[in-house]
């Protein structure tokens, strides 16, 4: 019975490690590992590790052409968020943080920055049924903002404090955000 136990067992590992290895099936089950990572909220940073951005010198496009100069959303509540088509955390996250623009676009700056080919980026967006704005860099991207991995998303106040700043997947939609951007939009 013992023995029984133990070749299921391997059996099974066998199975999760051939779908881990074969392209087709990795990606999905990546993407759903992530989904359970991305229902726990991000951290909100602690007063004395709070940082400021280091420079809003910075140019992007959105695919349509359209420039946003980052200087322009000085002084205003802003969402940055390093993503890419490829990556299953960035894709995990990505319904909640379409369900937080659709709450908040009025009132917050979402800046979701992608270096792909604008051709990827609105295929993904139209077959993921998502309308946030994703822009391309054009000029030197600023220190703060020069990441090694993604996803990677900074919520920063008014003053330009870096309030939270999450590696990885996260719930962006939780009640625990959606309370610090209602505090930050009231200052």
């Amino acid at each position: 019975m013992r023995n029984k136990k133990l070749n299921l067992k391997n059996l099974l590992f066998l199975i999760i490690l051939v779908l881990l290895i074969v392209p087709q099936t990795r990606k999905p089950i990546q993407i759903l590992i992530h989904k359970g990572f991305a229902q726990f909220s991000p951290s909100i940073e602690d007063i004395d590790d709070i940082e400021e951005i280091s420079s809003y010198n910075w140019k992007l496009q959105e695919a349509n052409g359209n420039v946003l100069n980052f200087e322009d959303t000085k002084h205003r509540v802003i969402m940055v968020n390093l993503w890419a088509t490829w990556c299953p955390p960035c894709i995990a996250e990505m319904p909640s943080m379409q369900a937080l623009y659709n709450d908040y676009k009025e009132k917050v700056d979402f800046v979701f920055v992608s270096n792909e080919d604008k051709e990827v980026i609105y295929e993904f967006l139209v077959h993921k049924g998502y309308s946030f704005p994703v822009y391309s860099s054009i000029s030197k991207v600023p220190e703060t903002f020069n990441v090694r991995s993604i996803p990677r998303t900074f919520l920063i106040d008014r003053n330009g404090n870096i309030i939270i700043d999450k590696s990885g997947a996260a719930n962006w939609n939780s009640e625990k955000v959606r309370t610090t951007i209602d505090e930050l939009i009231k200052l």
